[in-house]
């Protein structure tokens, strides 16, 4: 008996160990079935990065330079990931009716807006990319050749459904070195 219950610990530890392989659900369509994406509080930074990875590839093969993290536009497009999920609707537009650049300034940033990128979607960070640079309007914001700041921000709700909110900026040197 004393050897066993150290015998079956070692069993159940080995057994923990193993990956399962679990095969895709496919659906009737013969397509496999879309699973929920979900947003991790440890995975913020990965997400982050890869968002804005995914926005200065498609401004360097246009030949502009990358974008810059701001923590003060990234506060921006949080709040209003959030309060876009609260009202149920992507738009550009505060519950308090505050605009962009409104929430912009009271986020701190020094700079000037230069737009907001919005979705609405199950999607990871890198398909609302691809979804934005379809878009004219989306596109214009993120090929702006006076951007030199972005902000990614995002809220998921308990069905897996994103808010993405990224905010870009012209720095404040920029503008001032505009001006002589």
């Amino acid at each position: 008996m004393r050897l066993l219950v150290p015998f079956l610990l070692l069993v159940l530890g080995l057994s923990a160990c193993t990956t399962m392989n679990t095969p895709m659900r496919m659906g009737p369509d013969g397509k496999p079935v879309p699973v929920v994406y979900r947003i991790g509080p440890n995975d913020a930074p990965r997400v982050r990065q890869r968002m804005q990875d995914g926005i200065n590839t498609m401004r360097a093969q246009n030949g502009l330079p990358p974008l810059t993290s701001s923590l003060e536009l990234a506060s921006a497009g949080a709040t209003h990931a959030q309060d876009m999920s609260f009202q149920q609707r992507p738009w550009h537009w505060g519950s308090d009716g505050s605009s962009p650049i409104l929430r912009t300034q009271r986020a701190g940033y020094q700079g000037a807006f230069i737009g907001e990128l919005i979705s609405e979607t199950f999607e990871t960070e890198i398909e609302t990319v691809n979804a934005w640079m379809i878009e004219p309007e989306t596109r214009q914001v993120i090929l702006d050749p006076r951007a030199t700041d972005l902000g990614v921000g995002w809220h998921q709700d308990e069905n897996g459904k994103l808010w993405w909110a990224v905010v870009l900026g012209e720095a404040p040197r920029n503008i001032a070195m505009a001006g002589r």
